[in-house]
């Protein structure tokens, strides 16, 4: 891996892993799929604006068949993954949240496995296990002092499923779109399908406008669904297995980030945690770089 992939998976781990922190936070202001439609809306329109009006003619629309896929990418990705992810943390913490989040990279290799016969190599299945391990210890405090309810653990469950599946869709599809084209189309679709269960289950539901809805719609809305996303679709057209690797390191920069936003204290678990989870991505091949004729390039296997 060179630098600049280095350097756009952690900032992409940092951004992803404050998903569940924010959400946290706009808990406190109104109920999770309102909160999901308005974040989707708002970015998928601020995107498709500036798209198709302050870049008009740069970009093209999308054909019959890449509109069916990002449908699916819509529904995967964005209405059923955040959708259940947000029902999920009313009844979880986001120290549970983040420890579920290596499901994906593991459900992600079995169906590719399955479907698409790609090779999963022996020491990225290990390199996954030992990073697992690590998530465990960071988490560990967490999960010990946490009441989390079945059905929250279900729903958390059902999200990590459909995102591997959202990726295992966008890998087959190989869409010759643009990023910021793909991923416009795919919230702006995602805020449309999850509107839908909103006005059914949560219409009566207050929505308090302070400074936590506030906090809450410029973090998800800039820093999640536009910038971290583009990320994510450029990691995914790079190496898809290695880019749900990345996935690994969510739940120890989420314990880190808590840290600083919510004021939980640090222990000597995310310390030894994040050395066993950096253990593991140099093991599966995510750090596998070295020094060659004075250039840092990478190192195939």
């Amino acid at each position: 891996m060179n630098l600049k992939g280095l350097f756009i998976g952690l900032l992409f781990t940092v951004l992803y892993a404050s998903g569940a922190i924010i959400m946290k936070i706009g808990l406190l202001s109104a109920s999770p799929l309102t909160l999901a439609t308005l974040r989707f809306l708002i970015a998928g329109v601020l995107l498709l604006i500036f798209i198709y009006g302050f870049r008009k003619g740069k970009y093209p629309l999308p054909n019959k068949r890449e509109w069916g896929v990002l449908l699916l990418l819509g529904l995967l990705n964005t209405s059923l993954f955040v959708g259940l992810g947000n029902l999920a943390l009313r009844t979880i913490s986001a120290g549970i949240f983040n420890l579920f989040l290596p499901i994906n990279p593991f459900v992600f290799a079995l169906f590719s496995l399955i479907f698409m016969g790609k090779d999963i190599r022996a020491k990225e299945w290990m390199g996954m296990a030992v990073s697992a391990i690590g998530l465990f210890i960071a988490t560990y405090p967490s999960l010990a002092n946490s009441h989390a309810s079945l059905s929250g653990i279900l729903l958390l469950v059902l999200a990590m499923v459909s995102m591997a599946v959202g990726s295992l869709v966008f890998k087959k599809a190989n869409l010759q779109l643009p990023n910021l084209v793909i991923n416009a189309w795919q919230v702006f679709i995602g805020g449309m399908i999850i509107m839908i269960p909103a006005l059914f289950l949560e219409s009566g539901n207050p929505v308090n406008v302070d400074a936590h809805l506030v906090e809450y719609l410029i973090w998800s809305v800039f820093g999640l669904s536009i910038f971290s996303m583009g990320l994510w679709f450029y990691l995914l057209k790079q190496d898809a297995v290695k880019a749900n690797n990345w996935l690994l390191l969510n739940p120890v920069a989420g314990y880190i980030l808590a840290a600083i936003i919510l004021g939980e204290p640090l222990t000597w678990y995310s310390v030894v945690a994040t050395i066993v989870v950096l253990f593991g991505l140099y093991l599966s091949g995510n750090f596998r770089i070295k020094q060659t004729k004075g250039k840092m390039i990478e190192q195939t296997e």
